[in-house]
């Protein structure tokens, strides 16, 4: 790579996930090469589009995805996507790019927006044949009958929003009365409710990334947490212990590294995402996969990095390197 490439690095979002975008966006920009990238920092966010120009935010052109700085339009070779939630993780942006023939470092649009519906991608998978737990997909707040619904998944259940993440909206349901005040809860943080069996075991999660040499899993960490499952305090205010490399078997760790390579594939997944499990009675059950995982100093998958002896700016640069192979683009036309 003869020139430096100009690179969006988009955080923010949508939803309530918008600080976590920003303190992954902040480690993320550390560790690209700034000798091989001209990184500039775009904010998408409710206040509208901008880019962050020291204290200054510039106004995006969404006709073409660029800014005027100083008198001169800037224009990208290369987005790396870092928006946990909507729009950057459900196939918004990616659709919106994929029309401005922009290359980016996440999952396409199709496979964003069906990793991001979990119901939907746990059915999928199911017919893969991964192992998932029973689950059950409310559409309206009102219309679902409770004994009808706990005969299917049982008591504890968890009850989460089907299309949210960072554990905001959801809930342990330990008995039936718990179940419609919960319900209501993951329908202020989603416009669809999914209700999934409880299952008791041992949570571990597997990050999987693809640079030009292919898809590679990496160590697993095992999660403990005296909280009542591994809601947002457990994942980023340090209420959890966790163990990288996860104390497995190598014959277990073996099988939930090619489970998570598997599902990288089966859904044709790009850049970096991370695969979460319960395993229980050496059974190992398929939790969620998140196309945009965090990436502050503190998140799992950076952890996992560092385990395998490979640094952050390794592994970004690489992202952005077949990123840009992919689908190479000339700024100056």
């Amino acid at each position: 790579m003869s020139e430096k490439k100009n690179i969006a690095l988009i955080d923010g979002g949508y939803s309530q996930e918008e600080q976590v975008s920003l303190k992954s966006a902040d480690n993320v920009y550390r560790h690209l090469d700034k000798d091989r990238f001209t990184v500039y920092r775009i904010r998408i966010n409710r206040e509208g589009w901008h880019g962050i120009v020291g204290n200054n935010r510039i106004p995006i052109d969404k006709n073409d995805f660029s800014f005027n700085l100083e008198g001169q339009k800037i224009k990208f070779d290369a987005v790396f996507i870092i928006i946990h939630g909507t729009p950057g993780e459900d196939g918004k942006l990616q659709a919106y790019f994929d029309m401005l023939e922009i290359p980016y470092t996440t999952s396409n649009a199709l496979s964003s927006a069906l990793s991001f519906n979990k119901y939907f991608c746990n059915k999928y998978l199911q017919a893969h044949g991964v192992v998932i737990a029973k689950s059950f997909l409310l559409f309206d707040v009102s219309e679902y009958n409770e004994q009808e619904l706990i005969k299917e998944v049982g008591v504890p259940c968890f009850v989460k929003p089907n299309d949210g993440g960072s554990s905001f909206g959801t809930s342990k349901v330990t008995e039936v009365s718990e179940l419609r005040n919960a319900v209501e809860l993951a329908f202020q943080h989603g416009k669809e409710v999914i209700v999934e069996a409880y299952i008791q075991g041992r949570e571990v999660t597997n990050g999987v990334y693809k640079d030009k040499r292919g898809v590679h899993a990496l160590p697993i960490t095992e999660i403990k947490t005296a909280n009542t499952f591994f809601d947002y305090n457990a994942k980023y205010l340090g209420e959890s212990e966790e163990i990288t490399p996860a104390e497995l078997s190598e014959q277990m760790t073996k099988e939930i590294q090619e489970t998570s390579v598997r599902i990288f594939n089966y859904l044709n997944l790009k850049g970096i995402a991370r695969v979460d499990y319960i395993i229980t009675e050496n059974q190992v059950f398929f939790l969620e996969v998140n196309t945009i995982p965090g990436q502050t100093s503190a998140s799992l998958v950076p952890q996992q990095a560092a385990a395998a002896g490979i640094s952050m700016p390794d592994m970004y640069n690489a992202l952005l390197e077949a990123c840009l192979s992919e689908f190479p683009r000339d700024t100056n036309s």
